[in-house]
């Protein structure tokens, strides 16, 4: 637990760190406008991960770790393979619709017709996250975390220095960089990462099955019988993992869908509300880039942290709950809520005092300092409702966490929708604090009522 953490952890600052630079360099090229525009294929991009492979990584990751618990390795490599397949045919759906049909999705849904170039250049990014997602999923299965923080640095470290390298040959060649660059190494970003976790497959392949000489002693059977003899039983065994994975990934996928369908009808419709409230498309549009390109993702910079300790909590108190220690998980409930408030104060603080500070500085934008104020406010909130979340899911409360998320939503689309055209972005801003409070209370005092009926003390 405490090495996975520390492996996630420093990778996931590291990341963050090159990610925040990253973004104030994007925000002086292309400007607050730009950023708006490149935010809003951000909900198309959650929607086909959502479809082709968020709940697929997750099966993967629960059967191939418990495969590897007893060392069947060879199923825990077709388990892998399947979830592969039925990854890469619904990402090769999902990229040539985004393709085909970017001039709509543009018009109808994200309703900013400047997106759809951009569509078309994310849409090959797609079955390259599949492929990386799938990979992962077998390491967090097996507890490899070290694999799955360093293809997250490769495509974060690709993709700023390719947006770098980009930018630096059109100022040479006295061209205007345009936001479609930043896309652009999105997609080489990915493929990085791809690049990455095949080779550390294959590698771990190698070192599993390494190779064999077989010595046959009878003549050996005609290719066409052997095939015969083969194909079959195969084929039934990649039908029954594949059935299981789509058993556990359907739910999961259609829940992660639901979620972010909302989250993309939220991020479209605040560009519209402001144009409501007063400001022409460009403001609204440039509000919205400082947001959510400038100010969330300074708060959202030590949720590295937390996010650490989630992804390694789900599978520990998964097993903890399994093995009947009661007492393991009433501890991690309670530790967790204790750390997540002491770093939320903390960030809390630390944003209260230098916030103002650190968007004039880092962003040129008092705007940016203003919302850094407000949104500080939501650290300790967010903190614990994402550790809750992942310790829940872990107990098998999946279905509590998806009502909490999707009413918390609920709760936010409503200021979207009523209190931005009346008071602004501030409207917004509010939203997000009361739907945060929302879904922590909600979150613990499931957890809690968990622990008081679990036996033992801390």
């Amino acid at each position: 637990m405490i090495t996975g953490t520390v492996i996630l952890t420093l990778t996931g600052l590291l990341s963050r760190f090159i990610g925040f630079f990253y973004r104030i360099f994007l925000s002086n090229v292309f400007g607050a406008e730009g950023m708006g525009i490149y935010q809003l294929i951000s909900p198309v991009l959650a929607l086909s991960f959502s479809l082709t492979v968020s709940g697929i990584q997750t099966a993967i990751s629960k059967y191939v770790a418990s495969e590897t618990n007893t060392h069947d390795y060879k199923s825990s490599f077709r388990t892998l393979w399947a979830g592969f397949l039925l990854a890469m045919a619904l990402s090769a759906v999902c990229a040539s619709g985004i393709y085909l049909y970017a001039d709509q999705i543009a018009v109808t849904f994200l309703l900013e017709p400047r997106t759809a170039p951009l569509l078309r250049i994310i849409a090959l990014s797609i079955p390259m996250a599949s492929v990386h997602s799938c990979i992962n999923g077998y390491f967090y299965g097996i507890r490899k975390t070290a694999i799955p923080a360093f293809s997250q640095l490769a495509e974060q470290v690709c993709r700023v220095g390719s947006v770098y390298f980009i930018y630096f040959i059109c100022l040479e060649h006295g061209l205007k960089p345009t936001i479609s660059y930043a896309v652009v190494g999105l997609v080489i970003g990915e493929s990085a990462s791809m690049i990455v976790s095949v080779v550390a497959i294959l590698v771990r392949a190698h070192h599993v099955f390494p190779p064999v000489t077989y010595h046959r002693t009878l003549p050996a059977a005609p290719a066409s019988e052997r095939h015969l003899s083969t194909f079959a039983p195969l084929l039934t065994v990649y039908r029954h993992i594949c059935g299981q994975l789509l058993q556990l990934a359907v739910p999961l996928s259609a829940n992660r869908l639901i979620l972010n369908l909302l989250q993309s009808v939220e991020a479209i419709y605040i560009p519209n509300r402001l144009m409501a409230y007063g400001l022409d498309n460009a403001d609204a549009l440039s509000v919205y880039g400082v947001l959510t390109g400038m100010s969330l993702p300074l708060i959202l910079f030590p949720s590295a942290i937390t996010n650490s300790i989630s992804v390694l909590l789900l599978p520990i108190v998964s097993e903890a709950d399994a093995s009947g220690n009661q007492g393991a998980v009433r501890r991690a409930i309670l530790t967790s809520i204790r750390l997540c408030l002491l770093l939320g104060f903390f960030c809390t603080a630390l944003f209260l005092l230098f916030g103002r500070l650190a968007g004039r500085l880092l962003f040129h934008s008092d705007m940016a300092g203003s919302f850094i104020l407000t949104l500080s406010f939501l650290c300790p909130f967010m903190y614990i409702a994402s550790t809750l979340n992942s310790i829940l899911n872990g107990l098998g409360k999946t279905i509590q966490t998806f009502l909490f998320s999707v009413i918390s939503l609920l709760l936010r689309l409503l200021f979207v929708f009523f209190a931005i055209p009346l008071f602004g972005i501030k409207g917004y801003l509010w939203g997000m604090l009361a739907s945060q409070m929302l879904q922590t209370l909600l979150c613990t005092l499931s957890a809690l009522h968990i622990s008081r009926k679990t036996p033992g003390s801390l």
